[in-house]
């Protein structure tokens, strides 16, 4: 980008936004928590299922062990 169009940039930049533009108008955090509080997270059926599934398979081929922890 040449001079004169980094200074028409920076110009422009400096008349349209102003300083209000850069903060936030409320504290946006008690709000997060809020919906973070909300929301319980559980597992699906399928994720236990595949944990049960992986623990088995753990039990009955102890040698897989270094293979999966390969993977993860």
């Amino acid at each position: 980008m040449n001079d004169e169009k980094e200074r028409k940039l920076r110009e422009f930049l400096q008349r349209n936004i102003t300083r209000a533009d850069l903060e936030p108008r409320r504290d946006l955090w008690p709000q997060a928590l809020a919906r973070l509080a909300e929301r319980e997270r559980q597992a699906p059926w399928f994720d236990w299922a595949l944990l049960g599934l992986v623990a088995a398979c753990l039990l009955l081929f102890p040698k897989a062990i270094p293979v999966l922890l390969y993977h993860l």
